[in-house]
């Protein structure tokens, strides 16, 4: 359902880098790169699935929630590491709450948007993951 990947820190007296490399750090080719902040603590965002996007999220300061369900169990997932991604696959629903007032989420893609990817009805995506 979802794979938390560990990204190589880079470090000394002068602060932290990650640097995330195509084919060496990601499970797929990022075609989409997207980030998400100012968001209110209890507000619930995602609300949806993919048919097909895989997407690694990254918590780049701050901290959230994931609720991932793929029709028959739900996690919960705490990010508050910005060396670490949640590499979600397809087909599976997310939600994400409980922001921090500094909650910066940055999400990479493996594919453009398409809103025909898209699936914004639960009850829908129940069907379609039977």
């Amino acid at each position: 359902m979802y794979k938390l990947l560990n990204f190589s820190v880079h470090g000394n007296h002068q602060g932290n880098l990650v640097a995330l490399e195509k084919g060496a750090d990601f499970p797929f080719d990022i075609k989409r790169v997207y980030y998400i902040w100012g968001t209110d603590k209890n507000a619930i965002r995602g609300k949806h699935a993919h048919r097909k996007l895989e997407q690694v999220i990254i918590c780049t300061s701050g901290s959230c929630d994931f609720i991932l369900d793929n029709g028959k169990n739900k996690v919960t997932v705490h990010l508050d590491n910005p060396a670490q991604g949640l590499y979600i696959k397809h087909n599976i629903w997310r939600e994400f709450t409980n922001f921090s007032d500094d909650c910066v989420v940055m999400v990479l893609a493996s594919e453009h948007y398409d809103e025909t990817d898209y699936i914004r009805d639960y009850e829908k995506f129940l069907g379609e993951v039977e």
